[in-house]
């Protein structure tokens, strides 16, 4: 249950500082920051927005649209469904903090507050006051004292939807991807730490403002009302990113997301349906990239065959489903942290094997450390995919012919996770994650479907080697260990189950793309990675357990608290009375 604060400024007063403060927060990107081109994105231009100045803009026109929106404003409401200031405040905090992120690291980088221009004084104070003025605004707060209403759902229920046109909520669905699309290419498209950080304040707020003002839960029904026009929107707006590239710079980055998600997705099943604790799962990977390898025309390859497309990939999910079901059957009868530490040994032992299979300490299979190089490219019916090519004016190197491919088999892995994870076998395998003593003793047998999922997960893992063996042109055993400096690895592919949401399809898609792409921007925390890594987690453990985009049942088992309680039924309490 939440109360309101009662304002120390009256409420018109209160809009009108918050709405002035938005709109001086707004034009003061217009504004020279500082007067030298050293800092990245070239603050010193009057009249257009440059660099983080994009970010104070958008973040001061988010303020002042949720500020109008709470106060009825006609035409806006639609904006802020829940009437709530908190969203307002939110968005202020998110306008001040990456207004004076830039004006902090303007001031560290050029040495001293004397690079700033008077527009960066203005924009530091502007967002000041629009903060000022949604502190003073009523707030729901919990009756504890902590203002848990800033980011929690309110009590109160939203009012009725009004009633759109098919075609007009169809509308707002590929307009919704739309946006999605441009925010997640302006990320991948940052240059430099200090934009990429901005960046990040900025879509962290601006999401946990939309939340709170209830939009996204308005959106979220929209989705689920017309299910496929969301999937066709949200798989066309994926593969339109190639397209908006002038190169294949940061396409680069988009496969190996790709790549990452698909295999986050296939640890899913295991960790996040079937309840297994795989500390070993990236050994997959690497058993399908050695299969394709092997098997794809490498000179290095001591078996000299070279298998067309769909027989290398069927090659690389046969071997390491293979290999999934043979390390499963004797160690799946162990339960918790001892079968972590068995599957965190078979990854062990599939990289130091690798590394022995060079001709000296064993046969000559994968040449040890220096790996299998000089992998050819697929050519798919003709297709070289190592080859740009011309598409609708449009040219598409080789990295986005390779995200086009990923992305088909994205599609192909989201579609068996869906349909296992609905299925009677997924039912089961919940069944076995939330008690399998309790659900053995209903019939179902644990073992059996544990070594599925097993199995299944590893498949998915090992379809996905394949395609990273030819991306990458080479592979080496130092590629799938448990932990490193960067991902992909175990540890990280499990933390992007986990901090993406367990059991969901778009939670780890979303885990993994954030702790891929967050480490490949922030190159200048290189020696600190970990370590902000480690606090990022500890936060987050901290205000959402359940994950990024959690599971329903598992969001209400973390804030079971939170759920108000029921009322007693009249008989209920007459007996306790009675007893």
């Amino acid at each position: 249950m939440t109360t309101e604060t009662t304002p120390v400024i009256p409420l018109p007063a209160a809009r009108i500082i918050t709405a002035v403060g938005a709109v001086a927060t707004t034009a003061s990107a217009f504004l020279a920051w500082t007067w030298t081109s050293d800092f990245p994105g070239d603050l010193t231009v009057t009249g257009y927005p440059g660099g983080l100045q994009w970010l104070t803009l958008t973040a001061g026109l988010l303020t002042l649209l949720l500020a109008l929106a709470a106060s009825g404003t006609p035409g806006l409401r639609w904006a802020a469904p829940s009437r709530s200031h908190n969203a307002t405040l939110l968005a202020a905090v998110g306008a001040a903090a990456v207004t004076w992120f830039t004006l902090i690291a303007i001031s560290v980088e050029l040495g001293g507050l004397a690079n700033l221009e008077p527009g960066g004084w203005v924009a530091g104070a502007a967002s000041l006051v629009a903060l000022l003025g949604a502190l003073s605004l009523p707030l729901e707060r919990h009756p504890d004292g902590n203002f848990g209403g800033l980011t929690k759902k309110s009590d109160q229920p939203l009012p009725a939807a009004r009633q759109l046109p098919s075609w007009a909520e169809v509308l707002l669905i590929i307009a919704a991807f739309a946006i999605g699309l441009f925010v997640v290419t302006f990320g991948l498209d940052a240059e430099g730490g200090e934009l990429f950080v901005g960046y990040l304040i900025t879509l962290g707020f601006a999401v946990a403002a939309l939340t709170r003002s209830g939009l996204t839960a308005r959106l979220r029904g929209l989705t689920t009302k017309h299910r496929q026009v969301t999937t066709g929107a949200a798989f066309a707006a994926a593969a339109a990113f190639p397209f908006s590239q002038t190169s294949d710079q940061y396409t680069s980055v988009a496969v190996n997301i790709l790549i990452f998600a698909t295999v986050a997705l296939g640890l899913n099943i295991v960790v996040g349906l079937a309840g297994l604790l795989d500390l070993g799962y990236i050994a997959f990977l690497g058993v399908g990239a050695y299969a394709a390898a092997l098997v794809s025309g490498s000179p290095a390859s001591p078996i000299h065959v070279q298998f067309p497309f769909w027989a290398a990939v069927l090659t690389g999910a046969v071997v390491a489903m293979i290999f999934g079901v043979v390390i499963g059957a004797p160690t799946l009868r162990l339960r918790g942290d001892y079968l972590a530490i068995v599957t965190l040994g078979f990854g062990e032992i599939f990289r130091i094997t690798m590394n022995n299979l060079n001709g000296t300490t064993g046969p000559n299979v994968t040449n040890g450390s220096n790996g299998i190089p000089r992998i050819p490219d697929l050519q798919i019916l003709g297709f070289d995919l190592g080859k740009a090519h011309s598409v609708g004016g449009i040219e598409l190197g080789r990295f986005s012919n390779y995200y086009l491919l990923m992305l088909l088999i994205t599609i192909v892995v989201v579609l068996v996770f869906s349909r296992v994870g609905n299925s009677r076998i997924g039912r089961a395998w919940v069944a076995i994650r939330e008690d399998e003593t309790a659900a053995e003793a209903m019939g179902i047998n644990g073992f059996r479907l544990k070594l599925l999922a097993f199995a299944l997960g590893a498949c998915l893992a090992g379809t996905a080697g394949t395609i990273q063996a030819h991306v990458q042109y080479t592979v080496t055993p130092d590629q799938y260990t448990f932990a490193d400096a960067l991902p992909p690895n175990s540890a990280f592919l499990l933390a992007a189950v986990i901090l993406g949401g367990m059991g969901t399809i778009s939670g780890p898609l979303v885990g993994a793309t954030m702790l891929f792409l967050i480490p490949k921007k922030l190159q200048f925390l290189s020696d600190y990675q970990l370590l902000a890594f480690g606090i990022a987690l500890i936060v987050l453990m901290r205000v959402r357990p359940e994950g990024l985009i959690p599971n329903r049942r598992q969001q209400l088992e973390f804030h079971e608290a939170d759920i108000p309680a029921q009322a007693v039924p009249a008989e209920a309490a007459a007996t306790k009375a009675g007893a």
